[in-house]
């Protein structure tokens, strides 16, 4: 299902007010590491899982509403938010491991998984690792379905990124780079379509402990350049896995055109479109995202995964032939950017 881009959405509803410790951080310590948390409500399991430099705290006008028919789990991924930040693995496959550890200490074998940015990364290679506790894939303006991403975030990868990024904590540089996003978004650029959230991420870089796990986290899905590791030679095994992508039209840092590719990549998926939206669509109409999670989660069966189906599958191959905006060039640049 695709929502005509051109189209402007109906409003979904209000969500509603956030409860005195509703969203409490909470602590499990997996590997000797510190994992931050947030969980509410009751049902099956909803895994929300957040971007680069960003936390748990960015669904937290969300987590209220879906709580009310899924037990939702929002972690701070390794590296960001409250939890640990050592010198470690930042993979997109190691993030797939640390939810899977995350989940088992919780008690939970198998949950629908909503990921954005980096996060629809993680979410995706959780499913290729571990098909069997994956119930459902909802990817949100997803990194790893295509090269291209924002400049900025390129030029991060770049040595000396460190040192660039300290210059952020300077004395009035906190202003300087309000005034700029501001302006963007004065400007109506698609950059500034994210103004608050570009904020959001400079203050979450606080210290050089979070500055080093940032460029790690970075450097392991983006060179000069683009993003260096893919799914998008693998989307065939979606195959049956109930999926769903949403994204903005307006998205600077991982284009709209990215989930059309994706879309057609990953059979029986559904597209959604937010129009007027950038990076962040699940903030820019929170109730509308509520609401298709929730249609899409109580309208598709969990999926029904066997060894003999991911067997035939993986023997089957991906297809031979151009897939619409999917070309075998583009299939081919992917195999080179596996993500394993």
């Amino acid at each position: 299902m695709v929502d005509i881009p051109h189209r402007r959405p109906a409003r979904g509803r209000r969500l509603r007010p956030v409860g005195d410790g509703e969203l409490e951080v909470r602590y499990r310590l997996v590997h000797g590491y510190r994992r931050a948390f947030r969980m509410a409500g009751e049902g099956p399991a909803l895994v929300l899982i957040h971007g680069i430099g960003d936390s748990s705290a960015t669904w937290a006008e969300l987590i209220p509403d879906l709580a009310r028919t899924h037990t939702v789990i929002a972690p701070d991924l390794l590296g960001h938010g409250a939890s640990d930040k050592p010198r470690a693995d930042y993979s997109v496959a190691a993030y797939a491991n640390g939810v899977r550890d995350l989940l088992t200490t919780l008690g939970i074998e198998s949950a629908t998984l909503v990921g954005h940015s980096l996060g629809g990364g993680v979410a995706m290679q959780f499913a290729y690792q571990f098909p069997e506790r994956t119930e459902r894939l909802v990817l949100v303006s997803a990194g790893g379905v295509g090269r291209e991403v924002n400049p900025v975030l390129r030029l991060v990868s770049l040595p000396g990124a460190h040192l660039m990024l300290s210059t952020l904590r300077l004395p009035g540089m906190r202003l300087q780079v309000g005034l700029a996003v501001r302006l963007m978004k004065l400007l109506d650029t698609d950059l500034g379509q994210d103004a608050p959230d570009l904020l959001n991420l400079v203050d979450a870089l606080p210290d050089e402990t979070s500055r080093d796990a940032f460029v790690r986290t970075l450097r392991a899905v983006v060179d000069w350049r683009g993003q260096v590791v893919t799914m998008l030679d693998r989307c065939y095994l979606t195959e049956g896995m109930p999926t769903m992508l949403l994204w903005g039209d307006r998205d600077s840092v991982v284009p709209v055109r990215h989930a059309f590719g994706a879309h057609e990549a990953m059979p029986g998926s559904r597209l959604e479109i937010f129009e007027g939206a950038g990076h962040f669509p699940f903030h820019t109409d929170p109730g509308r995202f509520v609401s298709l999670v929730e249609d899409f989660t109580a309208s598709t069966a969990p999926a029904d995964w066997s060894r003999e189906h991911w067997r035939d599958l993986l023997c089957e191959g991906r297809p031979g032939v151009a897939l619409g905006r999917v070309t075998e060039r583009e299939l081919r640049e992917a195999s080179e950017r596996s993500a394993t």
